[in-house]
């Protein structure tokens, strides 16, 4: 083996190589299969080269990933895949073929398989024809078409009916794979319809949710709010209450003291004086006897037209 970094070296390398003489012989150099090769089938519609080397990338180093298009460019659904080495690519085909792998959006799972090597450009030359019994009675006659009514007619036109029966087989298989792919792609669609529908009604019933959670944190602060209001008014009267209590009773001590105020007022002098005189010579004797100091009694009051008279008057006349 003759390993080189790219392919454009390998073939140069190859042309330069092969046919070369060697030892007495010619030496022939063919390109090696790639062991880390996987093809890829049931690509999305809209994958690139890009984004399948980024997709399996996962895997491990990938040296070259290609989807395989038509001659007018469009993608086949097949590509492959060339890792730079075995562990990459074993991981990367136990992966798929235990799980879903998924390209885009459309939910349809790529194929991973090895990739069968075929040599198409060497070719098998004669040279390289095992020439044995079998080789012989094959080559027995040269390439011809079958002469109608021979026998070879009658068998060719039998594989000829077979080959179409194969083909017509397989192109009534593909019609109902196809069939069964698009019915399966607008079930799909349906379902994925349904399931957004689903996951806006869930989103719905959320916010709904929330909203009556916080409709509900809502009244629950206007109660608290409303028990306080109460509470505060109810604080309020009891305060007004208690000074109005307290303001009819200052009120009724007050009237209480200007009644009898006004009682002492209406009473007759001379009641007033004799109480004031009677409390006088009550208290003059008490003094005297208190004091045990002889004073004496007072006289009576006069009575008569002087009675009245003060004594600077008396002196006067």
């Amino acid at each position: 083996f003759y390993l080189q970094e790219t392919r454009t070296l390998a073939e140069i390398a190859k042309v330069e190589l092969d046919n070369m003489p060697l030892r007495g012989k010619q030496l022939r150099v063919r390109f090696a299969c790639h062991s880390a090769s996987l093809t890829v089938r049931n690509l999305p519609q809209f994958v690139s080269n890009e984004l399948l080397e980024e997709a399996f990338s996962v895997f491990g180093q990938v040296e070259r990933a290609v989807v395989i298009v038509d001659d007018r460019g469009r993608s086949s659904g097949k590509g492959i895949v060339e890792f730079s080495g075995k562990p990459a690519a074993r991981k990367a085909l136990d992966r798929c073929s235990d799980g879903s792998f998924l390209l885009t959006t459309f939910p349809r799972p790529v194929t991973v398989e090895p990739m069968d090597q075929y040599d198409d450009e060497e070719g098998l030359p004669e040279k390289l024809v095992i020439k044995n019994q079998q080789y012989h009675k094959e080559r027995e006659q040269p390439p011809r078409f079958a002469q109608p009514g021979s026998f070879e007619y009658e068998y060719a036109m039998r594989w000829k009916a077979l080959i179409e029966m194969e083909k017509q087989q397989q192109e009534q298989v593909d019609r109902n794979i196809k069939e069964a792919r698009e019915k399966l792609e607008m079930e799909m669609e349906a379902a994925r319809h349904e399931h957004q529908v689903m996951l806006m009604r869930q989103d719905l019933m959320r916010r709904q949710e929330e909203l009556r959670r916080m409709e509900e944190l809502h009244n629950q602060e206007v109660q608290k709010r409303k028990q306080l209001e109460l509470r505060q008014e109810e604080e309020r009267r009891r305060r007004e209450e208690e000074m109005r209590r307290q303001q009819e009773e200052m009120m009724r001590r007050q009237q209480e003291g200007f009644k009898g105020n006004f009682a002492d007022a209406r009473e007759p002098p001379d009641m007033r004086m004799g109480q004031m005189g009677m409390g006088g010579t009550i208290g003059m004797n008490n003094r005297g006897a208190m004091g045990g100091t002889n004073v004496p009694a007072a006289a009576p009051p006069a009575t008569g037209p002087g009675a009245m008279i003060p004594d600077g008057a008396m002196g006067m006349v």
